[in-house]
């Protein structure tokens, strides 16, 4: 496993599924934390605070906006302020809205455009000198299966999504001779709360059970018919920030049950 020791990962998207996690399986590895995100103070105190004394490293939480380009900079520079350096970033925030292109609201574009491609890029920008500045650094970009392929009814996410991959590609050409790597990973469908939630809705809307929902719609892209879990899609960043992934760079690395096999 990674030894993290003595560095500091921002995780945008962090309060909760699989940021949350990232942000916990950085911490076993021994590095400091600043997480990110909405949700009742309460609840990401306590997340907070579980960070800390689990796993006897500090965390810290930032309320970036991630549609507003100067509290993703300050984001980047509470890090470094508080611990030293920003040595790994992972671009994880992201929203979702589900609409014919015709109908598709032109704020929602715009929101889902913001907070999942821009957001990255103002991430990236800002924490990418001090990573030259030390010779050291992994960017982890949270991609989907839809930078990959599409779904009806997408527009803005496949777009923001294909954008990811991108970006990845451009960045980790530029940062190649620096000893940074940046990667995206890209999963199918992830058990997360968010998803346990549309259950009952796709239940009552189709007139199926819970069962049939899980296998038949949620799963159906997904070969192994099981869920992607957030634990899963840590473990693969964590791998990528050792020393054996020092070669993985401007990587889109799939993790979506056989998906974008099809």
């Amino acid at each position: 496993m990674a030894n993290l020791t003595g560095k500091t990962a921002v995780v945008t998207g962090s309060t909760s599924g699989i940021g949350l996690a990232y942000a916990r399986a950085f911490a076993s590895a021994g590095a400091n934390i600043v997480i990110n995100g909405m949700g009742v103070p309460a609840d990401i105190e306590k997340e907070r605070a579980a960070i800390e004394s689990d796993f006897k490293v500090k965390a810290i939480h930032s309320p970036a906006d991630m549609t507003k380009p100067a509290e993703i900079a300050e984001m980047i520079a509470l890090g470094e302020k508080t611990y030293g350096s920003v040595d790994i970033l992972v671009n994880n925030a992201g929203i979702q809205f589900v609409s014919p292109i015709e109908e598709f609201p032109i704020e929602k574009w715009d929101a889902i455009i913001a907070i999942n491609l821009s957001s990255a890029f103002h991430g990236i920008r800002a924490a990418v000198p001090g990573m030259k500045k030390r010779g050291w650094g992994r960017i982890i970009n949270t991609a989907s299966a839809h930078s990959l392929v599409a779904s009806p009814f997408k527009s803005a996410y496949v777009s923001a999504k294909h954008g990811i991959a991108g970006l990845t590609k451009t960045v980790a050409l530029e940062v190649a001779t620096h000893k940074i790597t940046c990667n995206c990973i890209s999963p199918g469908y992830v058990w997360t709360p968010l998803v346990e939630k549309q259950i009952p809705d796709t239940m009552k809307a189709r007139g199926l059970t819970k069962e049939q929902v899980i296998h038949d719609v949620l799963l159906a892209a997904q070969p192994t018919k099981e869920f992607v879990t957030s634990e899963q899609v840590a473990a693969l960043a964590l791998f990528l920030c050792g020393d054996d992934a020092a070669q993985i760079t401007g990587t889109n690395l799939s993790i979506d049950g056989g998906w974008t096999a099809e």
